[in-house]
């Protein structure tokens, strides 16, 4: 079933599970209320082109075939044009714009290009979609990973692509969510004997685009912690516990911004 289909049913993800827990009341208005988005942010759609041409990449790479540099570049100018040229609602950071993101696409892809190591990985999937359940939750949780891989040893490789601003602590690497489900879906389907290892592959994009690739693993004792939290999140959502998280990260960005704000004149008049 692909990832569209799943989403039509009830379900959890990684995000849907990190919006509860960082603030219920922007799963509620995203999730429950299905409110639009006021603004896409100009990295969720700069994101998006860049998951696009790094799988076509390895879709290549899964029938023999290594693209050519000049081939990433192209593939991603006619994805970003066809995804954000003359978008109204989209939010550019200060000093970023359609072109100044257009041009440092192409560097990022450069600097991802000529650093990524070549390995003797055997490509499996490109955006596979998953579904699996836990114990006490009657929905799925559902996503879908970027690549999934194998080595001569037999183990799995699943890699997240990435764009970020910054490179990524090793705190930061070994504590991600998502990839700590992307660990469990794949042992729900068929690889809970087997090894597992996960994989960031990190485009930076500071003044001078890096690339960075992180290793990490989970354990089973990972997983158990984990299902006690997405119980917990389960339990939250069906009692309708929704708290707002006015101090976090992602309230300067939010764009959920206006309802949020008018959710609190409500609660005070």
């Amino acid at each position: 079933m692909e990832l569209y289909e799943l989403r039509q049913k009830p379900h959890l993800s990684a995000s849907s599970i990190g919006d509860y827990i960082e603030c219920s009341l922007l799963y509620k208005l995203g999730r429950v209320d299905r409110l639009p988005m006021e603004y896409k942010a100009d990295a969720l759609e700069y994101g998006t082109v860049m998951h696009i041409v790094l799988g076509g990449y390895y879709q290549e790479k899964m029938i023999g075939n290594k693209m050519l540099l000049k081939d990433i570049h192209q593939s991603f100018e006619e994805h970003w044009t066809r995804i954000a040229k003359g978008r109204k609602d989209i939010k550019y950071a200060k000093g970023k714009d359609f072109e100044t993101l257009l041009m440092n696409g192409r560097d990022l892809l450069t600097a991802w290009y000529m650093n990524s190591k070549e390995d003797n990985y055997t490509v499996l999937s490109i955006e596979e979609p998953f579904s699996f359940y836990i114990p006490g939750i009657d929905v799925p949780i559902i996503g879908a990973t970027d690549l999934r891989e194998e080595d001569d040893a037999g183990t799995i490789i699943i890699t997240d692509f990435k764009t970020s601003a910054r490179a990524y602590s090793i705190d930061e690497v070994d504590k991600n969510f998502q990839m700590l489900i992307y660990f469990m879906a794949e042992r729900a389907n068929g690889y809970k004997d087997g090894e597992i290892l996960l994989k960031f592959d990190t485009l930076i994009k500071t003044m001078k685009p890096k690339f960075e690739q992180y290793y990490t693993s989970r354990s089973e004792i990972d997983e158990l912690r984990a299902i006690r939290k997405i119980q917990a999140v389960w339990k939250g959502i069906q009692n309708e516990v929704f708290i707002p998280n006015d101090t976090s990260w992602r309230c300067k960005n939010c764009s959920y911004r206006k309802a949020c704000d008018e959710w609190f004149i409500r609660r005070a008049a």
